[in-house]
């Protein structure tokens, strides 16, 4: 499945070098919130966007989100 850089604020930051119309695989968009954590403003993400985190991090992390 896959995700529109724009309906994620933080997901849109770290994906700096992409077009905000642009789409990902969810798995590049689980593999870009581990490489680039330390950038992201946890405490400005929507619950919609944390709910993503949650679920990939189950789906391809299998439960873990190395940061």
């Amino acid at each position: 499945m896959q995700i529109q850089l724009k309906d994620y604020p933080q997901l849109q930051f770290i994906a700096w070098n992409r077009q905000k119309d642009d789409f990902i695989e969810e798995e590049e968009a689980f593999s870009l919130y581990e490489r680039h954590w330390r950038w992201v403003e946890q405490a400005s993400l929507s619950a919609n966007e944390r709910q993503l985190i949650e679920r990939l991090t189950q789906v391809f992390g299998h439960g873990v989100l190395n940061v």
